[in-house]
């Protein structure tokens, strides 16, 4: 009964980003290497989470491989296209998503009403459990995009997926691996385990 639950939002998601992939510039195709999942959420606000389904492309890698290491340029968030993504989740840019997963997570009894301010620690496991929650949901979301074959079927090859969220850093190594074939991700682990070693 809890597995059909949380199945709601995910397949929500699942259902609609295949259009947000195919609404990336015609143009721009070719040259994208990597699609990414930026998580985040409004105001630091668990209940309110969000992914962003993006790219960094070769031009932007190009521009980046200057200033510096051209493993980091290709593999580091950091150096990557960012802004003005579609984004899916409880975000009043996604006005289908947003009910879909409150639902859900209120049915799972993870929400959790009022400030964000507990002594007695239940908010800090719920907010811990939204969060869990999304990440879970995203890197679902990557592994079905590439066995249903979307991303192939959109792109003309398969690409990597990096999932990443900007108050974890270093989750993002976990999180790539598990939203993707293991051939697709040998040069973004490689310079993983390279910077970690430095």
């Amino acid at each position: 009964m809890v597995a059909d639950r949380r199945e709601v939002f995910r397949r929500y998601l699942r259902a609609a980003a295949p259009a947000v992939l195919a609404r990336f510039p015609e143009e721009l195709r070719p040259e994208i290497y990597a699609l990414s999942f930026r998580i985040w959420r409004i105001d630091y606000d668990e209940r309110h989470p969000y992914v962003a389904i993006g790219y960094n492309t070769e031009a932007q890698y190009e521009l980046e491989k200057r200033h510096g290491d051209p493993g980091e340029a290709r593999w580091n968030y950091a150096c990557w296209l960012l802004d003005g993504f579609e984004m899916l989740g409880n975000v009043p840019e996604d006005p289908a998503g947003a009910p879909l997963y409150v639902e859900e997570v209120k049915e799972l009894g993870i929400w959790f009403d009022g400030d964000r301010d507990d002594e007695e620690g239940a908010v800090e496991t719920e907010r811990d459990l939204l969060g869990l929650h999304f990440a879970d949901a995203s890197i679902d979301l990557a592994r079905h995009l590439h066995e249903s074959g979307e991303v192939e079927r959109l792109f003309g090859r398969p690409l990597p997926v990096v999932v990443f969220d900007m108050d974890c850093p270093g989750w993002e190594i976990e999180a790539t691996e598990a939203a993707n074939p293991p051939e697709l991700i040998e040069e973004f682990l490689a310079w993983q385990r390279a910077a970690e070693e430095v």
